[in-house]
């Protein structure tokens, strides 16, 4: 075959017409099969010379549009198409105007194939789509991605299935980049101009290929785009109409929408996981992603979480490594913001990894999420142990989360502090790990409180205070009360005279809490718990209190007034 190499799809155009050119030249033919040929070369030159002057006047516009020639590349893709279809009359023996082509329906808003148009008119017409879009001419890439489903879906054009998706898909991604790309100095009619485009150009391919009422029924490229749409409906932060999208796709899966309901049958839910086909489950996988950054940007915690293991319970899906990413990380976030840091590091982790195969850097800010819930966690294993982890420590945005663990670990507060105060890396340019900095730094000023005091019965705070960088002391008290509390630290503040009095333990107290001496110090899981601890400490303190004004007089009541509540 001749090697015509147009970068977009044409490699779908000739395959039958070549093939049926193989076998009609083919040996063994009969003498009529000759005749035939002979009676067909005028014919098959005519059409030669006109599909020469159609693929020469469809590079010549792509030639324009590469010169910076927009009008004049438009212009000669437009004669492309009234070139094909001028054609295509002549060959059926129409004598009506070229370019009235349209069907005319009671329903304006019915979509209707449009006859005589071929490969090169799809084509060009997808070129004209692409140049509209560039230059922001909205109304004109709505009208011509509208006449490119109409000629994609025509009986004329032949073109393949595999084609449209491809060429399809490709208009999708175009839109969609052009709303996340938008700067953010744009004025507010431009955004609200590149809004209304991107539903247009999705309402229009989800009716062009509904399965059961579009002009070209294509449940596969329906569902994709519904959730390609999702997708962007999450970015622009439209989630009454996110939530619509996904109720779609649950009834066309034939998936229970409950979880929408916020009302869930666990065991119902889970039996109809584990029997789904390959691809039923492939689609409860991508649903449910939508699912979980619906809820995760809701603050929906409930139906976050039944939609997260829900998705996890899947069984025989095999969804983009990408999706499954996505699933894993904001099943991360969801367990940090429980404060289960050891589950969210292993989430983050299978996260790390399925964006890796995908080929994705998101696997950087993956990774930065496994160190933070590690180091949140004072987990003794350091992520880039691993061999997955480690081939990425060189990495200019991990170089920053390296030196940050090798400090944590070395219990070396004064660079943590330096490193996350200069943004190294960007380290803070993340929300989320902003949202968790507060967090890791009482982390690692706890370890470092613990191990300052280690050798001391007494201490004083201000020292306390120096080894943490020089935090106020009122700092230094709230670490240590939790500390206690936490019954990490055995021991007494002295407020007024800014000392840290550890008890030994297991011994009893010779200070005013002895009177509560036969009662746990501090053995608390709950804020209830907490707050009763601190009340009978409170009552003990006051009592001892008391009795010694009574019996000492007032000299020694300035002493006895600093023990700890």
């Amino acid at each position: 075959t001749t090697d015509m190499s147009d970068s977009e799809d044409y490699e779908y155009e000739y395959d039958e017409s070549d093939q049926e050119a193989m076998d009609a030249g083919s040996g063994g033919g009969t003498d009529e099969d000759a005749s035939f040929v002979y009676t067909d070369d005028e014919d098959n030159a005519n059409n030669d010379e006109g599909e020469v002057a159609l693929e020469n006047a469809y590079y010549n516009a792509k030639g324009e549009r590469d010169s910076g020639e927009m009008d004049e590349a438009r212009e000669t893709f437009e004669s492309v198409v009234r070139m094909e279809v001028e054609q295509n009359k002549k060959e059926a023996g129409e004598e009506e105007d070229a370019m009235d082509v349209e069907v005319t329906t009671a329903d304006k808003t019915l979509l209707t194939p449009l006859k005589f148009h071929g490969t090169w008119s799809y084509k060009a017409i997808k070129q004209l789509v692409k140049l509209h879009l560039r230059s922001l001419n909205c109304d004109s890439a709505v009208k011509d991605y509208e006449r490119l489903l109409r000629v994609a879906s025509s009986a004329d054009a032949k073109i393949s299935p595999n084609a449209v998706e491809k060429g399809v898909n490709n208009m999708l991604d175009r839109v969609a980049s052009l709303i996340n790309n938008s700067s953010t100095d744009s004025s507010s009619d431009t955004a609200s101009q590149q809004e209304a485009l991107a539903q247009s150009i999705y309402d229009l391919t989800l009716k062009a290929f509904h399965p059961t009422s579009g002009i070209a029924p294509n449940e596969r490229l329906w569902f994709k785009t519904n959730l390609k749409y999702g997708q962007l409906l999450y970015e622009m932060n439209e989630t009454a109409k996110l939530q619509l999208v996904i109720r779609d796709l649950l009834v066309s899966s034939g998936q229970p929408t409950d979880i929408l309901e916020g009302t869930t049958n666990t065991t119902s839910s889970l039996l109809s996981s584990e029997s789904t086909t390959s691809t039923g489950g492939t689609h409860v996988m991508e649903i449910a992603a939508l699912q979980i950054q619906l809820y995760s940007r809701l603050k929906d915690t409930k139906k976050l979480r039944a939609a997260y293991h829900r998705a996890m319970s899947v069984r025989g899906g095999i969804p983009h490594p990408r999706t499954l990413a996505l699933i894993q990380e904001l099943g991360g976030k969801m367990h940090m913001s429980q404060r289960s840091f050891d589950e969210a590091s292993q989430a983050f982790f299978q996260a790390f990894k399925s964006y890796d195969e995908a080929g994705d850097r998101s696997r950087l800010r993956c990774l930065k999420y496994l160190v933070m819930a590690s180091m949140l966690h004072a987990s003794s294993i350091n992520p880039f142990d691993s061999h997955e982890a480690r081939a990425h420590r060189d990495d200019p945005e991990i170089v920053a989360m390296t030196n940050l663990v090798q400090a944590f670990h070395n219990d070396d507060i004064q660079s943590f502090e330096k490193i996350l105060k200069k943004n190294e890396g960007r380290i803070m340019d993340d929300e989320f790990v902003r949202e968790h900095v507060a967090d890791l730094l009482r982390t690692i000023r706890t370890q470092v409180i613990m191990r300052t005091i280690g050798p001391y019965t007494k201490i004083r705070l201000s020292k306390i205070s120096k080894s943490l960088n020089g935090i106020p002391v009122e700092d230094v008290e709230s670490l240590l009360v939790s500390l206690i509390l936490d019954g990490k630290l055995n021991g007494r503040i002295d407020q007024v005279g800014g000392v840290l009095v550890k008890q030994a333990q297991g011994a009893a107290d010779t200070g005013p809490s002895s009177s509560t001496s036969d009662k746990p110090q501090v053995d608390v899981g709950s804020v209830e718990s907490r707050n009763t601890a601190s009340i009978e400490r409170l009552i003990g303190a006051l009592a001892h209190l008391t009795d010694t004004v009574s019996n000492a007089g007032p000299r020694s009541s300035t002493f006895h007034h600093q023990q700890f509540l």
